[in-house]
């Protein structure tokens, strides 16, 4: 489900918001929270991401940074027959955990270089449970965020682009801590 909302005034400072949210079923938040807080690990749940590592600090302490990059191999038109040119371009963010409530389940993180077109980006996740009842179990991922419009992108696409990735996040998590049994 998702739900958004795009500020814009009458000023060129115009900002993107939009709060985003991934239900994982058969998983506590207190089981989904260890692989959400795992600041340095993002490549393991984010669809797309081909590395992230830690470049400053402790993972899970205020201040961090961490690297994500996604490679993406394209391939351009033939100058003739016999050519056909392959390139790859790596899209990379730096990201910096501005704060953390494990209690509460919450981390808020700040994109600080990239070169993607964010001007500016601050993001919050939160697990949140679901349901008190133990048949019931399930807890929800809401993402949402502030960010400068990007040059490239329409309000929709980048909302559409991020429920994607979040969809994708809850589903791997949800198959990491929810393997269903195969059948013989």
């Amino acid at each position: 489900m998702a739900m958004a909302t795009e500020e814009s005034s009458q000023s060129e400072q115009s900002k993107w918001e939009g709060k985003l949210c991934a239900e994982i079923k058969g998983a506590t938040a207190d089981q989904v929270w260890p692989l959400l807080e795992d600041f340095f690990n993002l490549h393991k749940w984010f669809p797309g991401i081909d590395t992230c590592k830690a470049l400053e600090g402790v993972s899970g302490q205020s201040g961090c940074i961490r690297y994500c990059a996604k490679t993406i191999s394209t391939t351009s038109a033939p100058a003739s027959e016999s050519e056909e040119k392959k390139m790859e371009t790596t899209m990379w963010a730096k990201e910096r955990l501005v704060a953390i409530d494990p209690v509460e389940r919450w981390l808020s993180y700040e994109v600080t270089e990239n070169n993607i077109g964010m001007k500016s980006y601050m993001a919050t996740m939160k697990v949140l449970q679901l349901s008190k009842s133990a048949k019931e179990e399930g807890c929800q991922i809401e993402w949402s965020f502030v960010a400068d419009p990007v040059e490239s992108l329409t309000f929709e696409g980048f909302l559409s682009n991020f429920e994607s990735i979040l969809q994708g996040m809850a589903q791997r998590m949800e198959e990491a801590l929810c393997p269903t049994p195969t059948s013989l």
